[in-house]
Protein backbone atom coordinates (compact mmCIF):
# COMPACT_ATOMS: atom_id res chain seq x y z
CA UNK A 1 0.00 0.00 0.00
CA UNK A 2 2.96 2.57 0.61
CA UNK A 3 4.32 1.62 -2.26
CA UNK A 4 1.54 2.52 -4.15
CA UNK A 5 0.95 5.87 -2.65
CA UNK A 6 4.74 7.01 -3.07
CA UNK A 7 4.75 5.46 -6.54
CA UNK A 8 1.47 7.48 -7.30
CA UNK A 9 3.23 10.93 -5.24
CA UNK A 10 6.17 10.26 -7.61
CA UNK A 11 3.79 10.64 -10.64
CA UNK A 12 1.64 13.33 -9.53
CA UNK A 13 5.15 15.40 -8.52
CA UNK A 14 6.70 14.20 -12.04
CA UNK A 15 3.71 15.50 -13.97
CA UNK A 16 3.43 18.74 -12.08
CA UNK A 17 6.94 19.25 -13.08
CA UNK A 18 6.39 18.85 -16.52
CA UNK A 19 3.12 20.84 -16.72
CA UNK A 20 5.11 23.91 -15.47
CA UNK A 21 7.69 23.21 -18.04
CA UNK A 22 10.54 22.26 -15.34
CA UNK A 23 13.05 19.84 -16.98
CA UNK A 24 13.55 18.18 -13.08
CA UNK A 25 13.41 14.93 -11.40
CA UNK A 26 10.50 14.66 -9.03
CA UNK A 27 12.92 13.92 -6.05
CA UNK A 28 14.89 17.14 -6.80
CA UNK A 29 11.87 19.21 -6.39
CA UNK A 30 11.20 17.51 -2.90
CA UNK A 31 14.66 17.97 -1.66
CA UNK A 32 14.66 21.75 -2.05
CA UNK A 33 11.44 22.42 -0.13
CA UNK A 34 12.69 20.23 2.62
CA UNK A 35 16.07 21.44 3.01
CA UNK A 36 13.92 25.14 2.61
CA UNK A 37 11.99 23.54 5.91
CA UNK A 38 15.06 23.03 7.74
CA UNK A 39 16.68 26.14 7.36
CA UNK A 40 13.37 27.76 7.78
CA UNK A 41 12.78 25.50 11.02
CA UNK A 42 16.75 26.06 12.62
CA UNK A 43 15.86 29.83 11.95
CA UNK A 44 12.78 30.64 14.00
CA UNK A 45 13.95 28.08 16.77
CA UNK A 46 17.17 30.55 17.26
CA UNK A 47 14.73 33.86 16.97
CA UNK A 48 12.03 31.92 19.42
CA UNK A 49 12.72 34.88 22.18
CA UNK A 50 14.19 37.36 19.76
CA UNK A 51 11.10 38.27 17.87
CA UNK A 52 6.99 39.10 18.56
CA UNK A 53 5.11 35.51 17.57
CA UNK A 54 3.90 37.84 14.38
CA UNK A 55 6.60 38.23 12.36
CA UNK A 56 8.04 34.57 13.22
CA UNK A 57 4.71 33.01 12.02
CA UNK A 58 4.72 34.87 9.02
CA UNK A 59 8.08 33.75 7.94
CA UNK A 60 7.11 30.43 8.66
CA UNK A 61 3.82 30.90 6.51
CA UNK A 62 5.75 32.49 3.66
CA UNK A 63 8.20 30.00 3.53
CA UNK A 64 5.99 26.84 3.32
CA UNK A 65 2.93 28.50 1.37
CA UNK A 66 4.22 27.74 -1.89
CA UNK A 67 5.06 23.85 -0.87
CA UNK A 68 1.01 23.78 0.11
CA UNK A 69 -0.30 25.67 -2.67
CA UNK A 70 1.59 23.26 -4.82
CA UNK A 71 0.32 19.92 -2.74
CA UNK A 72 -3.24 21.53 -3.38
CA UNK A 73 -3.63 22.75 -6.35
CA UNK A 74 -0.85 21.33 -8.39
CA UNK A 75 0.45 24.54 -9.41
CA UNK A 76 4.34 25.19 -9.20
CA UNK A 77 4.94 29.43 -9.00
CA UNK A 78 8.41 29.29 -8.97
CA UNK A 79 8.94 33.22 -8.76
CA UNK A 80 6.41 33.18 -6.22
CA UNK A 81 8.06 30.32 -3.90
CA UNK A 82 11.18 32.69 -4.31
CA UNK A 83 10.05 35.81 -3.84
CA UNK A 84 8.65 34.37 -0.28
CA UNK A 85 12.18 32.99 0.64
CA UNK A 86 13.62 36.72 0.05
CA UNK A 87 10.50 37.63 1.93
CA UNK A 88 10.93 35.11 5.06
CA UNK A 89 14.91 36.10 5.08
CA UNK A 90 14.51 39.95 5.39
CA UNK A 91 11.94 39.43 7.73
CA UNK A 92 14.18 36.90 9.96
CA UNK A 93 17.40 39.11 9.74
CA UNK A 94 15.48 42.38 11.50
CA UNK A 95 17.37 40.38 14.52
CA UNK A 96 20.23 38.90 13.22
CA UNK A 97 21.60 35.86 15.19
CA UNK A 98 25.43 33.86 15.31
CA UNK A 99 25.33 31.30 13.44
CA UNK A 100 22.83 32.70 11.45
CA UNK A 101 20.57 30.07 9.26
CA UNK A 102 18.01 32.51 7.76
CA UNK A 103 20.64 33.71 5.19
CA UNK A 104 21.20 29.99 4.00
CA UNK A 105 17.22 30.20 2.70
CA UNK A 106 18.60 32.75 0.25
CA UNK A 107 21.50 30.26 -1.23
CA UNK A 108 18.02 27.75 -1.85
CA UNK A 109 16.80 30.75 -3.96
CA UNK A 110 19.60 31.71 -5.95
CA UNK A 111 20.42 27.71 -6.31
CA UNK A 112 16.08 27.31 -7.70
CA UNK A 113 16.59 30.67 -9.63
CA UNK A 114 19.47 29.70 -11.37
CA UNK A 115 17.85 25.95 -11.77
CA UNK A 116 14.17 26.87 -13.28
CA UNK A 117 14.28 30.14 -14.70
CA UNK A 118 14.04 30.50 -18.22
CA UNK A 119 15.47 33.78 -18.71
CA UNK A 120 19.02 35.37 -17.65
CA UNK A 121 17.41 38.41 -16.09
CA UNK A 122 15.23 36.29 -13.95
CA UNK A 123 17.87 34.54 -12.62
CA UNK A 124 19.77 38.23 -12.35
CA UNK A 125 17.17 39.92 -10.79
CA UNK A 126 16.36 37.10 -7.62
CA UNK A 127 20.80 37.27 -7.38
CA UNK A 128 20.84 40.53 -6.90
CA UNK A 129 18.01 41.36 -4.28
CA UNK A 130 19.21 38.39 -2.57
CA UNK A 131 22.98 39.93 -2.04
CA UNK A 132 20.98 43.25 -1.48
CA UNK A 133 19.17 41.78 1.64
CA UNK A 134 22.79 40.78 2.99
CA UNK A 135 23.96 44.18 2.16
CA UNK A 136 20.90 45.75 4.56
CA UNK A 137 21.17 43.24 7.06
CA UNK A 138 25.20 43.77 7.73
CA UNK A 139 24.68 47.40 7.35
CA UNK A 140 21.23 48.10 9.53
CA UNK A 141 20.75 45.09 11.41
CA UNK A 142 24.04 44.06 12.47
CA UNK A 143 24.45 40.97 10.15
CA UNK A 144 27.86 39.20 11.03
CA UNK A 145 29.40 37.18 8.30
CA UNK A 146 28.00 38.97 5.71
CA UNK A 147 30.50 38.53 2.60
CA UNK A 148 30.63 34.89 3.66
CA UNK A 149 26.95 33.98 3.17
CA UNK A 150 27.57 36.69 -0.36
CA UNK A 151 29.54 34.01 -1.90
CA UNK A 152 27.52 31.13 -0.45
CA UNK A 153 24.83 32.56 -2.41
CA UNK A 154 27.22 33.00 -5.79
CA UNK A 155 28.19 29.24 -4.95
CA UNK A 156 24.53 28.26 -5.19
CA UNK A 157 24.11 30.56 -8.30
CA UNK A 158 26.82 28.13 -9.80
CA UNK A 159 25.16 24.99 -8.87
CA UNK A 160 22.27 25.65 -10.06
CA UNK A 161 23.52 26.38 -13.48
CA UNK A 162 25.27 23.45 -13.57
CA UNK A 163 22.12 21.77 -12.62
CA UNK A 164 20.62 23.72 -16.04
CA UNK A 165 23.27 22.44 -18.03
CA UNK A 166 23.32 18.83 -16.85
CA UNK A 167 19.65 18.79 -17.84
CA UNK A 168 19.53 20.56 -20.58
CA UNK A 169 22.62 18.18 -21.90
CA UNK A 170 20.41 15.25 -20.58
CA UNK A 171 17.12 16.44 -22.80
CA UNK A 172 19.16 16.80 -26.02
CA UNK A 173 20.37 13.39 -25.43
CA UNK A 174 16.43 12.59 -25.02
CA UNK A 175 15.51 14.19 -27.96
CA UNK A 176 18.40 12.47 -30.17
CA UNK A 177 17.86 8.92 -28.60
CA UNK A 178 14.16 8.99 -29.64
CA UNK A 179 14.89 10.67 -33.24
CA UNK A 180 16.99 7.88 -33.18
CA UNK A 181 15.02 5.37 -32.32
CA UNK A 182 12.31 6.66 -34.44
CA UNK A 183 14.90 6.76 -37.82
CA UNK A 184 15.62 3.56 -37.01
CA UNK A 185 11.54 2.59 -37.18
CA UNK A 186 10.93 4.52 -40.34
CA UNK A 187 14.37 2.04 -41.56
CA UNK A 188 12.79 -1.06 -40.99
CA UNK A 189 9.57 0.28 -42.21
CA UNK A 190 10.76 0.87 -45.66
CA UNK A 191 12.85 -2.07 -45.30
CA UNK A 192 10.09 -4.36 -44.58
CA UNK A 193 7.91 -2.35 -47.36
CA UNK A 194 10.32 -3.12 -49.98
CA UNK A 195 10.07 -6.81 -49.19
CA UNK A 196 6.55 -6.94 -49.39
CA UNK A 197 6.40 -4.36 -52.53
CA UNK A 198 8.74 -7.29 -54.42
CA UNK A 199 7.09 -10.47 -52.83
CA UNK A 200 3.65 -9.23 -53.96
CA UNK A 201 4.67 -7.56 -57.50
CA UNK A 202 6.21 -10.59 -58.77
CA UNK A 203 3.56 -13.26 -57.01
CA UNK A 204 1.04 -11.49 -58.15
CA UNK A 205 2.40 -10.94 -61.93
CA UNK A 206 3.68 -14.58 -62.40
CA UNK A 207 0.10 -15.38 -61.36
CA UNK A 208 -1.56 -13.16 -63.79
CA UNK A 209 0.46 -14.97 -66.62
CA UNK A 210 -0.80 -18.28 -65.27
CA UNK A 211 -3.94 -17.31 -65.23
CA UNK A 212 -3.80 -15.52 -68.81
CA UNK A 213 -2.31 -18.92 -70.28
CA UNK A 214 -4.72 -20.73 -68.49
CA UNK A 215 -7.49 -18.43 -69.92
CA UNK A 216 -6.13 -18.38 -73.15
CA UNK A 217 -6.03 -22.45 -72.85
CA UNK A 218 -9.99 -22.83 -72.45
CA UNK A 219 -10.77 -19.93 -74.98
CA UNK A 220 -8.84 -20.83 -78.12
CA UNK A 221 -7.84 -24.23 -77.49
CA UNK A 222 -10.25 -26.15 -75.01
CA UNK A 223 -7.59 -27.86 -73.63
CA UNK A 224 -8.62 -28.42 -70.36
CA UNK A 225 -5.57 -30.02 -68.95
CA UNK A 226 -3.18 -27.15 -70.26
CA UNK A 227 -5.69 -24.66 -68.55
CA UNK A 228 -5.44 -27.16 -64.94
CA UNK A 229 -1.78 -27.13 -64.82
CA UNK A 230 -1.55 -23.42 -65.20
CA UNK A 231 -4.33 -22.49 -62.91
CA UNK A 232 -2.06 -25.54 -60.30
CA UNK A 233 1.08 -23.37 -60.89
CA UNK A 234 -0.76 -20.23 -60.15
CA UNK A 235 -2.03 -21.71 -56.77
CA UNK A 236 1.80 -22.66 -55.74
CA UNK A 237 2.83 -19.48 -56.91
CA UNK A 238 0.23 -17.89 -54.43
CA UNK A 239 0.64 -20.48 -51.48
CA UNK A 240 4.48 -19.42 -52.05
CA UNK A 241 3.94 -15.81 -51.93
CA UNK A 242 1.84 -16.43 -48.99
CA UNK A 243 4.80 -18.11 -47.02
CA UNK A 244 7.39 -15.20 -48.41
CA UNK A 245 5.17 -12.35 -46.83
CA UNK A 246 4.30 -14.24 -43.19
CA UNK A 247 8.02 -14.60 -43.13
CA UNK A 248 8.84 -10.90 -43.94
CA UNK A 249 5.95 -9.52 -41.59
CA UNK A 250 6.92 -11.44 -39.08
CA UNK A 251 10.16 -9.18 -38.85
CA UNK A 252 8.04 -6.46 -37.29
CA UNK A 253 7.19 -9.21 -34.27
CA UNK A 254 9.17 -9.55 -31.47
CA UNK A 255 9.38 -12.78 -32.31
CA UNK A 256 10.53 -14.35 -35.43
CA UNK A 257 7.28 -16.22 -37.44
CA UNK A 258 8.77 -18.91 -38.60
CA UNK A 259 12.42 -20.58 -39.05
CA UNK A 260 12.63 -20.43 -43.56
CA UNK A 261 15.67 -18.09 -44.24
CA UNK A 262 15.08 -15.47 -47.13
CA UNK A 263 15.62 -15.82 -50.14
CA UNK A 264 19.69 -16.19 -51.61
CA UNK A 265 21.90 -15.37 -54.90
CA UNK A 266 21.15 -19.38 -55.15
CA UNK A 267 17.41 -19.25 -55.32
CA UNK A 268 17.79 -16.66 -58.39
CA UNK A 269 17.73 -19.28 -60.66
CA UNK A 270 14.30 -21.17 -58.91
CA UNK A 271 13.10 -17.49 -59.30
CA UNK A 272 13.95 -17.55 -63.35
CA UNK A 273 12.46 -21.13 -63.73
CA UNK A 274 9.30 -19.85 -62.22
CA UNK A 275 9.05 -16.87 -63.88
CA UNK A 276 9.56 -18.53 -67.25
CA UNK A 277 7.21 -21.52 -66.48
CA UNK A 278 4.70 -18.28 -66.20
CA UNK A 279 5.58 -17.73 -69.82
CA UNK A 280 7.52 -15.23 -69.75
CA UNK A 281 10.95 -15.70 -72.15
CA UNK A 282 13.72 -15.76 -69.69
CA UNK A 283 16.79 -17.35 -69.56
CA UNK A 284 19.31 -17.55 -66.97
CA UNK A 285 23.32 -17.93 -66.99
CA UNK A 286 25.67 -18.10 -63.77
CA UNK A 287 29.50 -17.87 -63.85
CA UNK A 288 31.54 -18.22 -60.57
CA UNK A 289 31.60 -19.50 -57.19
CA UNK A 290 28.59 -18.22 -55.64
CA UNK A 291 29.80 -19.13 -51.92
CA UNK A 292 31.78 -15.89 -52.38
CA UNK A 293 27.86 -13.87 -52.09
CA UNK A 294 27.32 -12.81 -48.53
CA UNK A 295 23.76 -13.81 -47.59
CA UNK A 296 23.09 -10.07 -47.44
CA UNK A 297 24.12 -9.32 -50.77
CA UNK A 298 22.44 -12.76 -52.13
CA UNK A 299 19.07 -11.07 -50.83
CA UNK A 300 19.47 -7.97 -51.98
CA UNK A 301 20.83 -9.56 -55.63
CA UNK A 302 17.78 -11.75 -55.30
CA UNK A 303 15.19 -8.95 -54.75
CA UNK A 304 16.79 -6.69 -57.70
CA UNK A 305 15.98 -9.42 -59.88
CA UNK A 306 12.66 -10.34 -58.23
CA UNK A 307 11.95 -6.37 -59.39
CA UNK A 308 13.18 -6.24 -62.85
CA UNK A 309 11.11 -9.29 -63.85
CA UNK A 310 8.18 -7.54 -62.78
CA UNK A 311 8.74 -4.65 -64.49
CA UNK A 312 9.33 -6.72 -67.55
CA UNK A 313 5.84 -8.29 -67.17
CA UNK A 314 4.53 -4.99 -66.89
CA UNK A 315 6.08 -3.19 -69.19
CA UNK A 316 7.61 -5.04 -72.05
CA UNK A 317 4.76 -7.85 -72.27
CA UNK A 318 6.09 -10.63 -74.60
CA UNK A 319 9.48 -9.67 -74.53
CA UNK A 320 12.88 -11.79 -74.51
CA UNK A 321 14.41 -11.58 -71.06
CA UNK A 322 18.21 -12.53 -69.70
CA UNK A 323 19.74 -12.83 -66.52
CA UNK A 324 23.45 -13.37 -66.23
CA UNK A 325 25.24 -13.35 -62.56
CA UNK A 326 29.18 -13.33 -62.44
CA UNK A 327 30.33 -14.36 -59.36
CA UNK A 328 34.00 -13.28 -59.50
CA UNK A 329 36.95 -12.64 -57.03
CA UNK A 330 36.54 -9.22 -56.78
CA UNK A 331 33.12 -8.45 -57.28
CA UNK A 332 29.53 -9.70 -58.24
CA UNK A 333 28.29 -8.61 -61.72
CA UNK A 334 24.06 -9.02 -62.51
CA UNK A 335 22.62 -8.21 -65.59
CA UNK A 336 19.01 -8.43 -66.32
CA UNK A 337 18.10 -7.80 -69.80
CA UNK A 338 14.86 -7.51 -72.11
CA UNK A 339 14.09 -6.42 -75.52
CA UNK A 340 12.08 -3.91 -76.88
CA UNK A 341 9.41 -3.32 -78.85
CA UNK A 342 7.81 0.24 -80.03
CA UNK A 343 8.84 3.31 -78.96
CA UNK A 344 11.75 3.20 -76.18
CA UNK A 345 10.52 5.00 -72.60
CA UNK A 346 11.40 4.33 -68.51
CA UNK A 347 9.29 2.20 -66.72
CA UNK A 348 6.87 4.49 -64.98
CA UNK A 349 7.32 5.11 -61.32
CA UNK A 350 5.52 4.07 -58.41
CA UNK A 351 7.89 5.27 -55.96
CA UNK A 352 8.78 1.31 -55.33
CA UNK A 353 10.34 0.17 -58.47
CA UNK A 354 13.57 1.25 -59.98
CA UNK A 355 13.30 3.56 -56.70
CA UNK A 356 13.66 0.36 -54.54
CA UNK A 357 15.92 -1.12 -56.63
CA UNK A 358 18.38 2.07 -56.24
CA UNK A 359 17.77 1.62 -52.39
CA UNK A 360 18.62 -2.21 -52.46
CA UNK A 361 21.81 -0.92 -54.17
CA UNK A 362 23.01 1.49 -52.16
CA UNK A 363 22.62 -0.89 -48.50
CA UNK A 364 24.82 -3.39 -50.69
CA UNK A 365 27.31 -0.53 -51.20
CA UNK A 366 26.58 -1.98 -55.15
CA UNK A 367 27.07 0.52 -58.39
CA UNK A 368 23.49 0.38 -60.07
CA UNK A 369 22.36 1.21 -63.66
CA UNK A 370 19.04 1.17 -65.46
CA UNK A 371 18.28 1.99 -69.13
CA UNK A 372 17.78 1.82 -72.34
CA UNK A 373 20.59 0.42 -74.72
CA UNK A 374 19.66 0.26 -77.97
CA UNK A 375 17.00 -2.16 -78.23
CA UNK A 376 17.14 -3.35 -74.96
CA UNK A 377 15.95 -2.49 -71.46
CA UNK A 378 19.21 -3.23 -69.03
CA UNK A 379 19.82 -3.14 -65.21
CA UNK A 380 23.08 -3.61 -63.94
CA UNK A 381 24.27 -3.78 -60.93
CA UNK A 382 28.20 -4.69 -59.61
CA UNK A 383 28.75 -6.24 -56.08
CA UNK A 384 32.40 -4.88 -55.37
CA UNK A 385 34.33 -6.88 -52.48
CA UNK A 386 33.36 -10.38 -52.99
CA UNK A 387 33.72 -13.00 -50.19
CA UNK A 388 37.51 -15.09 -50.69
Amino acid sequence: MLRILRDRFRARVQVSLTRAGLSLPWWGALCASAVSFVFTTVALIQRDALLPPGPIALAGLLVIAPSVIWVVTDWIMPWVRMAALIAATSILLIEPVLPDFAPLLLLVAATEAASVLRTTWGITVVTVVAELVLVVAGIWGGLIGGPVYMVAILLGLSGGLMVRWYTRVLDAERDNRDASREKALLAERQRIAREVHDVVGHSLSITLLHLTGARHALQQDRDVDEAIEALTEAEQVGRAAMADIRRTVGLLADTPSGSAPLPGVEDIVTLVERTRSAGLDVRYTQEGDLDRVGASEGLGLYRIVQESLVNVVKHAPGANAEVRLNAGRSDVRLIVSNTLSGTVRRPAEDGSGLAGMAVRAAQLGADLSAGPQGRQWIVQVTVPGAKP
